[in-house]
Order: structure tokens, then C-alpha cells, then sequence
């Protein structure tokens, strides 16, 4: 990733989905001329996760002076993008309908073309951004709200080889965490209790390991957790038992990850011989035991490995700017009469998840 500033064609890229405002401006030359995150964590602390309408507020309140920043940073001013995108979906739609508003007004004001970028696409295409990959490679897309394994073949064109049929990752995440009584967000806190704990200690499960396809599951580790927690001897947890749990959960988390990535390589194998690039996005690639799990599996299967930088991991709108221009030199922009979408596949074409998973 570089950051820099060079004469290229620029796109102001908004990002209001979750629990994050963000907006970036990036070059057609991959070079990142301003990236801004405000994070919503003191908003949220207080109920333990994301609250919708906590979020959509915040977003609103922060998002034009934001911008503001953002464009002052990079030097530039709106006569000198050549297009806005902003996240269209999928996503809390108060959060996505504030940042698409916005976008659809400042293209309105200016001329400039609207690109309504699939927030899932922006991870899947980060690569692009980082290391000029070229198509076609298999994705890991690993988040709080989102886990699937994915051929990314082009644009606006991607190949599910599995998803979750119930919690994503990162949701496990964060449950495992508020189980231990480690605080939001819970991802990274559970990941920093882990690194004192004995990973060996509690036999967790690891659902799906070893069964056909590339599916995932977690609900069921996830109720392992509490299980364990709530076989523990009354009174305030110890922290010897809170680091160990958090281990045993975290290595469970990956021995899924890392069995489920290999079933998928072998069918990408298959379906694009001599294609062999491994690519990791979303929150949870943030993650040091499963990079380096995933690192180690893509070496023994032959496989080069691309994780993002881990400013580029969770939410930003770098990614978001980059998928606009991906989408900008190939014409497809958008009318400003385009509708916010909760939920937005990458590959429409996947048969629904087994037992209801969503991603």
C-alpha cells in the first residue's frame, strides 16, 4: 500500500455500514491520498454490541465533517474526483441509507458519477489495492457479520464455494468475548486475553471439521463457551481461566477456518488450474493466529497468501474508493435512484445456506 500523492484519477469513497464512518480518496494508481475512520466504540460500549439506530445516528451526526477532513487532507477539492462511491449494501440500512444519501447529494451538486459499491466487494478486491493481484484467486472473507469462501473472478463476479449456516466468525467472536467478560469490541480483546492462555486446556468443539464442502458453523462453539463458563466455580471469573478459554476458543475458531480454506482450495484447484493465490479480508484477517494458520496452509498447498495491511482489515473506505474505481473504468456506475440493500450477495446464484446461514 502506498500513500501518496500523484496526478491520477481520484474517487471520494464513503463507508457507513456498521459502527464505523469512514471516507478515503484513492487514485487509479493505488495510491491512497486520505483515509479517515471515526469509530462509534464510546456510542456502543454501554450495550455491549451495535445498536442500529445508535449507529445510523452517529453517522449522520459526523459523517459531512468528516468528508470535509478528508478532502482538506488530500489536498483536493470535488472538481478534482471523478466519481463518489459509497457503500450501497449490505449492512445496517440506516447506516447504509446515511452514507449513500450523502454520496447521491455531492454527486448531485457536482455532476459526478454515483457508484453504489457492494460493501463485500470493497473487502474482496483490498488485494487489488495492496498488491495489484490479478483475477482470479480464492477469498477468505472472514467479519463480524459475513464468513465465505469465494473465487473472485472479476468485478461483479464471484463464485461461493461456502458460507456460514449460522454465526459468522466475528460474531463468535464477540459472544465468546462478552461470555468472558472482556469488554467491546470483542474480537481483538479476546485475541489479546488468548495470548497469555493455554490454547490445550478445554476441549472445544470444531463443528463441520473434516465433512464435505466448504460451509462453516459456529453456533455450536459458541454454546461450548458458555458452557464452560457457566461450569466454572461461582464468583468473578480468574483471569488464568478467562486466558485459556479465550485460547482454546481462538485455536477452534482457526482449525475451522483453515479446514474449511483447504476443502475450498481444492475445488478452486480444479476449477482454475495454475490459478494460486490465497487472499484473507475482512475484520477477523486481523487476527495473528489465523494469518499465520492460513500463511502455513497456503504454503503447503502451493499457494502464494495476500492478507491486507491491518488498517485495511475491518471497515474503511479506502476499499470502498478502490472497488468505485475498479467499477468506474469498466462504465458501471449508478442512477441516483438506487435503493440502499441490506443484504446484497456477491454471487446471487448460490442456493441458500443450509440450516438458514445468511452470509
Amino acid at each position: 500500500m502506498r500513500w501518496c500523492i500523484t496526478p491520477a484519477m481520484l474517487v471520494l469513497g464513503i463507508e457507513t455500514s456498521c459502527d464505523e464512518t469512514a471516507a478515503a480518496v484513492v487514485g487509479e494508481d493505488r495510491c491512497i491520498h486520505a483515509a479517515l475512520v471515526q469509530s462509534q466504540l464510546e456510542e456502543h460500549a454501554p450495550y455491549g454490541g451495535v445498536v442500529p439506530e445508535v449507529a445510523a445516528r452517529a453517522h449522520l451526526a459526523v459523517l459531512n465533517g468528516l468528508i470535509r477532513r478528508t478532502m482538506a487532507e488530500a489536498g483536493i477539492g470535488f472538481a478534482d474526483l471523478a466519481g463518489v462511491a459509497a457503500t450501497g449494501g449490505p449492512g445496517l440500512i440506516g447506516g447504509v441509507i446515511v452514507g449513500t444519501m450523502t454520496a447521491k447529494g455531492i454527486a448531485a451538486a457536482t455532476g459526478l458519477p454515483f457508484l453504489a459499491v457492494n460493501h463485500l466487494e470493497g473487502h474482496a478486491l483490498t488485494a487489488r489495492l495492496t498488491e495489484g493481484l490479478p483475477f482470479p484467486y480464492l477469498l477468505l472473507l472472514v467479519s463480524g457479520g459475513h464468513c465465505q469462501l469465494l473465487a473472485v473472478l472479476g468485478v461483479g463476479r464471484y463464485r461461493r464455494y461456502g458460507t456460514t449456516v449460522d454465526d459468522a466468525a466475528g460474531e463468535a467472536f464477540d459472544k465468546a468475548a462478552k461470555l468472558l467478560d472482556l469488554g467491546y469490541p470483542g474480537g481483538p480483546a479476546l485475541e489479546r486475553a488468548a495470548t497469555a492462555g493455554d490454547p490445550q486446556r478445554f476441549a472445544l468443539p470444531r463443528p463441520m471439521l473434516g465433512r464435505p464442502g466448504a460451509d462453516f458453523s459456529f453456533s455450536g462453539l459458541k454454546t461450548a463457551v458458555r458452557r464452560l463458563v457457566d461450569g466454572l466455580p461461582p464468583g468473578p471469573l480468574r483471569a488464568g481461566d478467562v486466558a485459556d478459554i479465550a485460547a482454546s476458543f481462538q485455536a477452534a475458531v482457526a482449525d475451522c477456518l483453515a479446514d474449511r480454506t483447504a476443502r475450498a482450495i481444492g475445488r478452486f484447484r480444479t476449477d482454475h488450474p495454475g490459478a494460486n493465490r490465497l487472499v484473507v479480508a475482512g475484520g477477523v484477517a486481523a487476527n495473528a493466529m489465523l494469518r499465520a494458520r492460513l500463511a502455513a496452509l497456503a504454503e503447503r498447498e502451493g499457494f502464494a497468501f495476500t492478507a491486507p495491511p491491518l488498517s485495511l482489515c475491518g471497515d474503511n473506505a479506502a476499499m470502498i474508493a478502490w472497488a468505485g474505481i475498479e467499477r468506474l473504468r469498466l462504465g458501471l456506475t449508478d442512477g441516483l435512484d438506487f435503493a440502499p440493500r441490506p443484504r446484497w450477495p456477491l454471487d446471487p446464484d448460490a442456493p441458500p445456506a443450509r440450516d438458514g446461514g445468511a452470509c
